[in-house]
Parts: C-alpha cells; sequence; structure tokens
C-alpha cells in the first residue's frame, strides 16, 4: 500500500506509531459528481452512455460496493469497467494482466496510480480503488465509493429507465443511521482491528465490530433487512464486508471471537444476497484471499494464501420468514 507524493510514488505502509497503533484511513480527495443533484461541492458533470469508465479491484470491498449497484442498476452497456491484479506490492494496484488484472483497456496504464497523476501531476494522497472516470476529460470524476453507490443508483435513469431506487427518500434517515454505525464499527472496524499495532487498540475495535455485529444479528432477526422490507444500498454495503468475514477477516485480520456462520440470521441474509440476480457474479473468492494474504506482508510475510475456508453460499436461506418487498420503484 503506498502513496503519492507531490506526483511522487512511495511505497510507505500505514505510519500507526505517530496515532498510538490506529490504523487512520485518509478521506477521499476526488469528489466530483455526476448527474442533477450533487451530494458533494464538487463539478457536475452529466450523465453519458460510455462516457465514463470505472476502474476497480474485485478483491476490494469498496469497490465491491460499486460493482453491485452498477450490476443492480443494468448500466453494464454504459459504464465499462477494468480490474486491477489481486497483487498490491511495491507499486500499489497494478494492471498487470498475467497476475490476474483485466488490464487497462482504455488508457493502457500499467499502475493504478498513474491515474491519478494524469488527473492531478502533483496529487498528494493514498491511491485507492474505486475509481470513475471522465473520457472526456481523461480525469477522474469520483474516487469515493459512497458517492459513487449513489450516483450509479440514479444520475443514468433517464437513459437507462431502470427505476430501481436504492435510497428512497423517505427511508433515507434510518439508512443514514445504520450506514454511520456500519462503516464506523463494521466496514471500517475491521482494518481499524487488522491493521492496529498495539494489542489495547486491537482489542478496543474488534470488541467494537463484534458489538455492531451482535446490533445487526438482532436487527436481522425482525427485519428482512436492514431497513426494513426494502433492499436498499445499506444491505449493499454491509454484504461486501460479510461476504470477506469468515474467508479473510476472521483469521488475516484476527477478528476471530464468532464467524459470521455462527450468527443465525447474519448468516442466512448473507446467503440471500449472494443469491439475490447478479449478486454472486461480482464476487470474486480467489481474488478476494490473494490479495489479502498475499499484499499484507506486515500481517502475513510469508505470503502463503490458505486453501479454506469451504463456504457453501449457495444453499438455502430462511429470509423469506420475514416480510420483504424486494427494491423500491419510486422515481419516474
Amino acid at each position: 500500500m503506498g502513496l503519492l507524493v507531490n506526483g511522487e510514488w512511495h511505497d510507505q505502509w500505514y505510519d500507526t506509531k505517530k496515532s498510538g497503533g490506529e490504523f487512520v484511513r485518509e478521506s477521499a480527495q476526488l469528489r466530483d459528481w455526476i448527474g442533477d443533484q450533487p451530494e458533494t461541492d464538487g463539478k457536475v458533470y452529466p450523465a453519458e452512455k460510455n462516457r465514463y469508465h470505472l476502474y476497480v479491484s474485485l478483491a476490494c470491498p469498496w469497490a465491491h460496493r460499486v460493482l453491485i449497484m452498477r450490476k443492480l442498476k443494468g448500466l453494464e452497456s454504459f459504464i465499462e469497467v477494468s480490474h486491477t491484479s489481486p497483487l498490491m506490492l511495491d507499486k500499489g494496484w497494478t494492471y498487470h494482466r498475467d497476475e490476474g488484472s483485466s488490464g487497462d483497456t482504455l488508457n493502457g496504464v500499467d499502475y493504478h496510480y498513474q491515474l491519478y497523476t494524469m488527473t492531478d501531476p502533483s496529487y498528494t494522497g493514498r491511491v485507492t480503488v474505486p475509481v470513475l472516470w471522465d473520457r472526456k476529460r481523461s480525469a477522474i470524476v469520483n474516487n469515493e465509493s459512497a458517492d459513487q453507490v449513489r450516483i450509479l443508483n440514479r444520475a443514468f435513469d433517464e437513459l437507462t429507465d431502470n427505476r430501481l431506487d436504492f435510497y428512497p427518500e423517505d427511508l433515507r434517515g434510518v439508512i443514514d443511521e445504520i450506514n454511520a454505525d456500519v462503516y464506523d464499527h463494521i466496514n471500517n472496524g475491521v482494518y481499524k482491528a487488522g491493521f492496529a499495532t498495539e494489542q489495547d487498540v486491537y482489542e478496543k475495535h474488534v470488541d467494537a465490530l463484534f458489538e455492531a455485529l451482535e446490533r445487526v444479528e438482532s436487527r436481522l432477526s425482525s427485519h428482512r433487512y436492514l431497513a426494513g422490507e426494502w433492499l436498499t444500498e445499506a444491505d449493499i454495503r454491509l454484504f461486501t464486508t460479510l461476504i470477506r468475514f469468515d474467508a479473510v477477516y476472521y483469521g488475516h485480520f484476527k477478528c476471530n471471537y464468532k464467524r459470521i456462520e455462527d450468527f443465525p440470521n447474519l448468516s442466512n441474509y448473507v446467503r440471500e444476497l449472494y443469491q439475490w440476480p447478479g449478486v454472486a457474479e461480482t464476487v470474486d473468492m480467489d481474488h478476494i484471499k490473494r490479495h489479502y494474504y498475499y499484499s499484507h506482508d506486515t500481517i502475513n510475510p510469508t505470503r502463503i494464501v490458505p486453501k479454506g475456508p469451504t463456504l457453501d453460499l449457495e444453499r438455502p436461506h430462511d429470509r423469506e420468514r420475514l416480510k420483504g418487498q424486494g427494491i423500491r420503484k419510486t422515481r419516474g
């Protein structure tokens, strides 16, 4: 994991000594928008077919949420995708085909950081996925996954006539509240535990993580989905962490109080979402396992990738026992 400093690449891990053993995630800097309802202070660009390109890692949970939204909104023919190699080593994310990348057929870069320096030759900051790229301007529009989920949810509706709404107006309050808890304690919580370099810091965050998982487990005992009867962006954002949990976070990040499989509601919920039409196609467990176990040599210096666990995500779930309506159609 590296970063750019004034446009120069540095292979540099997070400096947890400065933060008392805490992992501190850098905020996204490139926050322009697409569509007519911006949620940031950045510039706004129009929705156009084939104008934008998505750069992702199939291993990354933040990129995964955007891939799921692209699939569910039927945007495959509107926004093409390039994916990195799962191996993030001294040059960061790469587009080396021999390591499992699709290659970069649009800009032909070898290294993901080159997209950042094409956008800003003096860029300073972490180099992350996903990236939403503007072909017309040859620049990054946005590198914040939460923004991209919202952009794809609505920006292209007039072009596709896909009116599925994963952030319906009357549920936004509850969705935002759930997102805040899930992000801090689960999505980012696994990293705060896994990347901690002091025992007390690790224990604080792993405890907070499992307290949050217990809250979600309790909620799912009476709600089909996190916001109630409707599948929303809150479910997509949680799913991408849960689907990686037993294979990676449980062992690699030492989040080993319990597996997701040991939570009755969460385990059935994960299987339902995995079996939702189109979602399984976005899950690449080989990329997920190879990335984490091979790339984080500060945690796993041998770079041995475990063969297990066996995950039977196709077996039946019991979520039909709770009332569910699917996905809301409210606009247009």
